[in-house]
């Protein structure tokens, strides 16, 4: 229409009515396609001026379709690229997105070039092309999606503790979360509930230690449990809440044991231990559903909390639990001294 509308020698505020645009796009459209006015060409110019004054409708459309297959910045994360490469070895390090770009955020606050947003990492992971890299670094996530979707997740075990302490007698300062050495406890099972694995997470730094548990009764409950908490500084052991499950039946064998409180949170109500509940379902990205949790020994346990004690998170402002609950034999930047310079 644009083509046709010239050879007839139409105004441009005329070809923009016809074709239901501004007039300063068409301007544009002609511009960038080699158009030049007529009226303003020189007088003395010899021969047939030329059709349309230059702009070809076919050579415009090449050029449109060519532009529109390639971005107009090339993209930040590119895969192959240097920045790619760092953040494909952090994933592979078990770093979630969030904490990847809290990782860069951290290590290089005025380099903007250096940084990424989750959002990114998780479009740059998920617009890959199916095959083997795809496949390797999405099970690397928390919960190795092949899509992502909302997590629904419930817990909740109930049985008759006696002389147990409601978890609304617990003391205003463990709700404020200003002095570590708060506890909340909890068991995550294995396949057919035959093994379990005991959490445990501090309520201010999230620092998690793991027990192992021969089996979920009462009294190997107590015991393993006070034998781990010992193992922390006095000081820092003070309280555990714990859901009303009947493996904590000995709870006042376990506060003479580890010289702690037991409090003991609402039937129903998982939100009321929501940090263990969290830390439960990351440790789930090593302890899969359906697996046999019997074979871990407590040294393989000690790892796997490591690894979450010196993974920065979000509400820590992409600080460690271990950087918080030990920091005077923890240093951040020692511990991630593979992050070395990004080069752009």
């Amino acid at each position: 229409m644009i083509q046709l509308s010239l050879e007839r020698g139409s105004t441009l505020r005329a070809i923009a009515r016809s074709v239901l645009r501004a007039p300063s796009s068409i301007s544009r459209e002609l511009k960038r396609n080699g158009w030049s006015n007529p009226a303003m060409a020189p007088t003395s110019r010899r021969g047939r001026p030329p059709v349309a004054g230059g702009y070809r409708a076919p050579l415009a459309q090449r050029r449109a379709d060519a532009l529109a297959s390639q971005a107009r910045c090339p993209p930040r994360l590119a895969l192959g690229g240097p920045l790619w490469g760092h953040v494909e070895r952090l994933l592979r390090e078990h770093h979630s997105p969030e904490q990847i770009a809290g990782i860069l955020r951290r290590m290089y606050p005025d380099q903007l070039t250096l940084q990424v947003s989750h959002e990114t990492i998780y479009t740059a992971l998920y617009a890959m092309p199916r095959g083997a890299l795809r496949s390797e670094l999405i099970a690397c996530l928390r919960q190795a999606r092949k899509s992502r979707r909302p997590r629904a997740r419930g817990d909740d075990r109930r049985g008759a503790i006696p002389n147990m302490t409601s978890i609304h007698q617990r003391p205003a300062e463990v709700d404020e979360r200003v002095i570590p050495g708060h506890w909340e406890g909890d068991l995550i099972k294995g396949a057919r509930n035959a093994s379990s694995i005991g959490t445990l997470v501090e309520r201010t730094t999230l620092f998690v230690t793991l027990v192992k548990m021969k089996d979920a009764t009462a009294e190997t409950a107590a015991t393993a449990f006070g034998t781990v908490l010992n193992r922390i500084d006095a000081q820092r052991r003070l309280s555990m809440t714990y859901d009303q499950g009947r493996e904590m039946a000995q709870h006042e064998r376990l506060a003479e044991i580890a010289g702690i409180d037991v409090y003991f949170a609402d039937p129903h109500s998982p939100w009321q231990r929501g940090i263990n509940e969290n830390t439960n379902g990351l440790l789930r990205q090593y302890f899969p559903k359906g697996s046999d949790l019997s074979g871990f020994s407590q040294a393989e346990l000690d790892a796997v909390a490591c690894k979450l004690n010196t993974r920065p998170r979000k509400s820590l402002e992409f600080r460690c639990p271990a950087e918080l609950f030990m920091p005077e034999s923890f240093n951040f930047f020692e511990h991630h001294h593979q992050l070395v310079a990004l080069r752009t």
